[in-house]
């Protein structure tokens, strides 16, 4: 069982000490990559929960940069201590309560004749209070407190701070000092001397206008620098002279009154001096010092890292990253730092040059539509021989991952459009298609109508021109079925044929010709028109599938499903028909059986006999997505649970994977997992050169299921497997076995879904509809490629007689 697709970029990374590796919090792990390749080395595991801080012990001495020990933090409640070059679990610390934050500025601030001494080590946590309490405004309040890591323990019951939201604790790179950012305030505390463990903790405030978003310290001075919502940055110069300067505590500043002018400095906030710089539109997310203090770096919303001289405040920029940014860390190196950004990518960067020397991609988060229709899918195809997923971006880019190294391999933009973080969306990827070897790709998108006006709907051909799935456009279609939406896009399994279904009530199937050109090296190149045009009854066309030999094309018309010949565009057969629109068909491997999913308030799921032409079974079942084995006749459903289902034995989970033989409505496996809503599963070939790296047991499995959630986390498994059915997604153990009504026992869905009607066995079969090509002469001119078509009214004069012909003789 293989997982990956985690977030890595939900807390702040940190190099080790010879700046050769990057460790990074993903989920409950820390994985660690090569600043080299950028591919990942190792993990730490061990957390049962989101680690929230991994920290790098610095070392002794130079000979002791080869060391490699972290610790970390976990929403677990624990903090743990690793040999990240083994890796190696050291030591484990219960606090029992989620930390949010941790920091340890005791190894930084230790001098240099007392680094062989063994003084007690602290942090600072920052952790959730779960202590019960009738005062409502202190319930659910988050603690700053002191721990002990020699005794593994908190440090007495002192407190530091409380706030209502968890905040970023922030230590100064001397150790000196840390603080955190709430709301419109800036708390900063000075830490005791080493060895103290109940020593007062001084503190200071400094006040702002507006919120503070994020603060950071400067490697040699007191000067502490804070970006806030509205985009500006601050910075304050000599703070905490009056409180940090004497011995009494912070309760003496208040009897000191200095006369003397403090430029920009509110009330009577203990610094020497304010400055205000503006240049970012939205909120400051990244903030921080260089190595030697001259610099500051700021970034945010609009993906643009700012290079501040401390000293004039000139500045220099890196521009179009591409995303929001997060976080910037420097390494022991000071030619190499790292950035990190929202769409899930973290850029090592060549200092002070800025550029851009490796990208460690993760999968790319789901996409935030203003509008969806029910029909468009979620965006995911698999290449089943590949291993790959590929799955629209917000930056409208179609992502090709790995599922098998979890990283990303190539993107490809769909749309050449100047896209900046936080512009309105004005395009849509709808659909996204791979053949089965995965050459050649489909998509179609939307540009949304600007105050009602406009709109366009385009379907895009690309062929791969290399094995990294870097892919260039071939044929560009606009308006393919009208101005109807497309609702899907497939390929056939054996030639270059695609057929795309549109909402509008009519399919076309389009077919490659392809030519070699001979310029430097050999090249193919490939064109696509339209072969052929279907309908029925203009009934909206929902969803469309291909057998597994390409000999019947099944096209949803919206409760029905017809069963066409593709090559020669033959109506076969109708079987119908379901309560609500079917969004989604797939024949079952080589079997004569398809399944089709239908949405709505009566949804279903659905499985039809192609010799029989009839319902076979269904079940009562909202069902998200549907994939079938290629060479296998079995078919695995994510289906949602209903909200009721909290009180069931699948409580905090909210869709189940159901593994069916396509003859049996029995299960033959069950899985129940979180955040199925706008997930997807796919089937995947295992091919001879990854056999030895996805060996189960030693034994090579024949088919992979990959299943993704709405985050775009997924796992792979073998669901054939005894041991990953124990082991894999939390699958319930002890179920009652599922039976036919019947025999003497419910459907185990029963409790959950209700009975089941009975099916009718006995329903008669749909007689072939044939279909002959017309002798009108001038619909042959739409058998040329749609894209290059005249304006209707010079199509033919003939075509626009016969019109008016047929309309006078309905008058008569």
């Amino acid at each position: 069982m293989m997982r990956g697709g985690r977030s890595l970029v939900s807390s702040p990374p940190a190099f080790s000490n010879d700046a050769s590796k990057l460790l990074v919090c993903t989920s409950n792990t820390v994985s660690v990559f090569s600043t080299a390749t950028g591919f990942q080395i190792t993990s730490l595991e061990g957390h049962t929960a989101l680690v929230t801080s991994v920290l790098v012990v610095p070392p002794s001495s130079p000979a002791a940069k080869v060391l490699c020990y972290c610790w970390t933090s976990s929403l677990d409640g624990t903090i743990r201590y690793w040999d990240f070059s083994v890796p190696e679990l050291m030591k484990t610390i219960e606090i029992r309560v989620p930390i949010f934050s941790m920091v340890i500025p005791s190894f930084l601030d230790v001098p240099a004749e007392d680094k062989g001494k063994h003084e007690d080590l602290f942090a600072y946590v920052f952790i959730k209070d779960t202590k019960e309490t009738q005062d409502k405004s202190k319930a659910l309040r988050r603690q700053i407190r002191k721990c002990n890591l020699s005794k593994s323990c908190l440090v007495g019951r002192l407190i530091l701070g409380e706030t209502k939201k968890p905040e970023v604790l922030t230590v100064s790179p001397s150790g000196k000092f840390f603080g955190i950012c709430n709301k419109c305030k800036l708390h900063i505390w000075k830490v005791p001397d080493q060895g103290s463990e109940h020593a007062a903790v001084r503190k200071i405030t400094l006040h702002h206008t507006k919120k503070i978003t994020v603060i950071t310290f400067h490697p040699t001075q007191r000067i502490i620098a804070a970006g806030d919502v509205t985009g500006r940055i601050l910075t304050w110069r000599g703070f905490g002279n009056r409180a940090f300067a004497g011995s009494n505590g912070i309760e003496n500043q208040k009897l000191i009154n200095v006369q003397e002018d403090k430029p920009g400095v509110r009330d009577n906030d203990d610094a020497d001096s304010c400055s205000t710089w503006h240049w970012h539109s939205a909120e400051v997310n990244v903030l921080s010092f260089s190595s030697d203090g001259t610099y500051l770096y700021s970034g945010g919303k609009e993906g643009v890292l700012v290079v501040w001289q401390l000293d004039t405040g000139k500045k220099k920029f890196l521009p179009r990253i591409g995303s929001p940014l997060l976080y910037f860390i420097d390494s022991p190196d000071p030619t190499l730092s790292s950035i990190s950004c929202a769409d899930n990518q973290i850029h090592l960067l060549k200092m002070p040059s800025m550029g851009i020397l490796k990208t460690i991609s993760g999968i790319k988060a789901p996409c935030c539509y203003p509008v969806k229709y029910e029909g468009w899918g979620n965006g995911i195809a698999f290449d089943q021989t590949a291993g790959l997923v590929a799955l629209r971006t917000e930056n409208y880019c179609i992502q090709f991952y790995s599922l098998f190294d979890d990283r990303g391999i190539s993107e490809v933009q769909v749309c050449e459009r100047n896209h900046q973080p936080g512009d309105d969306v004005t395009v849509i990827v709808t659909a996204v298609a791979l053949s089965i070897d995965g050459s050649l790709m489909s998509t179609s998108e939307v540009k949304l109508a600007e105050e009602g006006i406009g709109g366009l709907v385009c379907l895009k051909f690309w062929q791969a021109r290399s094995q990294n799935k870097e892919f260039s456009l071939s044929t560009i279609v606009y308006e393919p079925h009208r101005d109807a939406g497309i609702s899907a896009v497939t390929f056939h399994p054996s030639c270059n044929m695609v057929v795309s279904s549109s909402f509008g009530g009519d399919f076309k199937v389009w077919r490659c010709n392809s030519d070699i050109s001979q310029n430097d090296q050999m090249r193919q190149n490939f064109s696509w028109t339209c072969h052929a045009v279907g309908s029925y009854k203009k009934k909206p066309m929902t969803a469309a599938v291909f057998s597994a030999d390409g000999s019947v094309l099944a096209v949803a018309a919206e409760t029905l499903i017809t069963l066409w010949n593709p090559y020669k565009n033959v109506l076969l057969a109708v079987l119908g028909e379901t309560l609500t629109p079917i969004v989604n068909l797939s024949f079952i491997g080589k079997s004569d059986n398809l399944v089709a999913a239908s949405c709505g308030s009566n949804p279903q799921l659905s499985v039809w006999s192609m010799s029989k032409l009839s319902l076979s079974w269904s079940y009562k079942l909202r069902i998200e997505a549907v994939a079938s084995a290629l060479d296998l006749s079995s078919f695995a459903a994510l289906a949602l649970l209903p909200e009721s289902s909290n009180e069931t034995p699948f409580k905090g989970r909210d869709g189940v994977i159901l593994l069916y033989n396509a003859t049996d409505p029995v299960p033959t496996a069950i899985w129940s997992v979180r955040k199925a809503r706008g997930g997807a599963l796919g089937f995947l070939q295992v091919n001879l050169s990854s056999v030895e790296e996805i060996s189960i047991d030693g034994k090579t499995p024949e088919v992979l299921l990959a299943y993704m959630n709405g985050d775009h986390e997924y796992v792979v498994f073998d669901p054939y497997c005894k041991d990953a059915h124990e082991a894999s997604l939390s699958q319930k153990k002890g179920l009652p076995s599922l039976e036919l009504k019947g025999q003497g026992k419910q459907y185990g869905y029963a409790s959950i879904y209700g009975e089941l009607p009975e099916l009718d066995k006995k329903r008669p079969e749909t007689p072939w509809v044939p279909s002959f090509p017309s002798e009108r002469p001038w619909e042959t001119i739409f058998s040329g490629s749609s894209h290059n078509l005249p304006p209707l009214t010079k199509l033919c004069s003939a075509f626009l007689e016969s019109l008016l012909e047929k309309r006078a003789a309905a008058v008569e």
